[in-house]
């Protein structure tokens, strides 16, 4: 059996406007601003897209997330399809997702990010983990500036 380990990260800042929605692993959250950006900002699924692009060697945020965005196409679940077909017969054996902020609280919406990502990937709950933590106001992103998630992936094949 084959494995392969993977790792992506992304981060953005909060809108310096209210309206936009805040989207975490496909999930709206209840928060005055949303994250900066080209699409929804999704820092979950844009931090998994990049998991798997460090496994399969094909970068989707960019240039292809840049171009679907310019066409209109601004849901995050959308580059993590990509991804996700890109790793052909490679199995997700697990998903370690960590997220840093100060807001919103993530532990309430746990539960909803895994069920939407493990039906997004076709993966059980049981095969993701999600953390959250304040980072004791010690970046940017624990002073309440933004958003910073960094995924761990697993796959493997026969």
């Amino acid at each position: 059996m084959n494995i392969k380990t993977g790792i992506g990260q992304d981060s953005h800042r909060f809108e310096n406007q209210k309206g936009k929605p805040l989207m975490l692993g496909g999930i709206r959250f209840t928060h005055p601003f949303g994250l900066e950006g080209n699409s929804d900002a999704d820092v979950v699924f844009h931090s998994i897209t990049n998991s798997i692009s460090s496994i399969t060697g094909k970068n989707i945020l960019g240039d292809v997330a840049d171009q679907l965005a310019q066409n209109g196409h601004k849901d995050s679940s959308e580059y993590l399809k990509l991804a996700l077909s890109d790793l052909a017969e490679w199995k997700i054996n697990h998903i370690a997702v960590a997220i840093e902020c100060q807001t919103p609280k993530i532990s309430p919406q746990i539960s909803a990010m895994k069920e939407n990502i493990a039906q997004i990937c076709k993966i059980n709950t049981t095969d993701i983990g999600i953390t959250a933590t304040t980072g004791e106001s010690l970046t940017a992103f624990g002073k309440g500036e933004g958003i910073q998630a960094i995924t761990i992936i697993t796959v493997s094949k026969s």
